[in-house]
């Protein structure tokens, strides 16, 4: 994202804390205002035109959403009056303070949860991943299926995921689940650890690990537990681009190159 991008976000987030998101229709109006103005070129160009006037974009943004959720149209109009680097991100800056509105107004926590078991589900299914992510399956049957999928999940999640489906932009669905919940995460004020290990943790470890996890980095952290019996034993641990790898097999494998070597 460039430079002027990540300012507008900047001061994106500060209008969203501003404003507040008491109901989930913020971010719902602002996630279909995002799949709008993406399939609208006319509209991009002129909302992120630097020579139109802020209160003319307000007027149009108006106009436009004019069904939408107010507070999500009072973000929108202040989100068109930054300086964005290009109409891409500005999309993407709308569609992210939607995931962060949908964050506020609900458990940011429990949507992170939802996110990473549903990503977990796709990426351990071949099939299912094609499904959702393929151009040739028309967008109504994906969404039907997303539905099926996601029928224990909160409102928040199956707006979030039925959003992604419907506008991946060329973006491969688990890259965008995982970015999708640390953004909500973050919102929450959580941070993202996964922790893998070849069989579950129980829950008295997962807490003990929490607390180990929170002091080091300083927040609270969610902790996302991946199943991989490749490791033998031991845990691989990765917050962020922090990666915490005290597993058997790669112990074993470190032994290997000192003999080697």
């Amino acid at each position: 994202m460039g430079s002027s991008s990540r300012e507008a976000l900047v001061e994106s987030k500060r209008l969203l804390a501003t404003l507040g998101a008491k109901k989930e229709s913020v971010g719902a109006s602002l996630l279909a205002a995002a799949r709008a103005i993406d399939g609208s070129g006319q509209l991009r160009s002129f909302l992120t035109d630097p020579g139109a006037t802020p209160e003319d974009k307000g007027r149009v943004v108006g106009k436009v959403f004019v069904a939408a959720d107010a507070t999500a149209v009072a973000l929108l109009a202040g989100m068109s009056a930054e300086r964005w680097s290009d109409a891409k991100e500005f999309v993407a800056g709308v569609e992210e303070i939607g995931f962060r509105a949908l964050a506020v107004a609900g458990d940011g926590e429990s949507i992170e949860r939802e996110l990473f078991a549903f990503e977990t589900a796709v990426r351990s299914d071949a099939q299912l991943e094609l499904a959702v992510s393929s151009k040739l399956g028309g967008p109504d049957a994906k969404i039907a299926l997303v539905e099926t999928l996601l029928t224990n999940a909160s409102p928040a999640t199956r707006t979030v995921v039925t959003h992604l489906v419907r506008s991946a932009r060329g973006r491969r669905i688990g890259p965008l689940l995982r970015r999708t919940a640390a953004i909500v995460a973050d919102q929450a004020g959580l941070g993202i650890a996964t922790v893998s290990t070849a069989v579950p943790l129980t829950a008295e470890q997962l807490k003990r690990l929490e607390g180990v996890l929170g002091v080091r980095y300083g927040r609270k952290l969610s902790i996302n537990q991946v199943i991989d019996e490749t490791l033998i034993g031991g845990v691989r641990i990765s917050v962020g681009d922090d990666v915490i790898d005290g597993s058997v097999a790669t112990r074993l494998s470190d032994l290997r190159l000192q003999l080697a070597g």
